[in-house]
């Protein structure tokens, strides 16, 4: 705050311990307990998990697995049901028994989930299809459009 308020240059290794960001992050992932260590109570549980190698199959299971973020104790049945949309993407018979029983989802087997792709290939090929470009469009006119 000194450094910004008298226009100085801040520089962040001198601000914040690193052995202090080190123990944090050692402390989250060693519990699963992420959040302050004085406030535990404040703290969100079973953020890490540790990774299941019992066979491949059970590690690629425990890698493609999904938790719905809905209180276990609940009885409420639509949570815990497949919907329609989940259809190729999520595995309808894996599913833990329990309390955790349709909250936690695997994703199929033959699911994608991709990092994005660009869209000017797409956009190139529906210009050349015929499609108008929204922002060239003019009102004028086309004034009934």
């Amino acid at each position: 705050r000194r450094c910004v308020e008298g226009n100085r240059h801040f520089n962040l290794a001198v601000a914040i311990k690193p052995a202090t960001l080190s123990n944090g992050l050692k402390y989250s992932l060693a519990t699963g307990n992420w959040g302050d260590q004085k406030k535990a109570m404040s703290s969100t549980a079973g953020v890490s998990q540790v990774l299941n190698r019992y066979t491949f199959a059970s590690t690629l299971s425990h890698l493609r697995r999904t938790n719905t973020p809905i209180g276990r104790d609940g009885k409420l049945a639509k949570p815990r049901q497949l919907h329609n949309t989940h259809w190729g993407l999520v595995c309808p018979a894996e599913t833990p028994e329990g309390q955790a029983c349709g909250l936690a989802k695997n994703l199929s087997l033959m699911c994608y989930v991709s990092g994005g792709s660009p869209s000017e290939p797409l956009i190139e090929f529906m210009i050349n299809r015929g499609m108008e470009v929204v922002e060239e469009y003019e009102p004028l006119r086309y004034p009934h459009a």
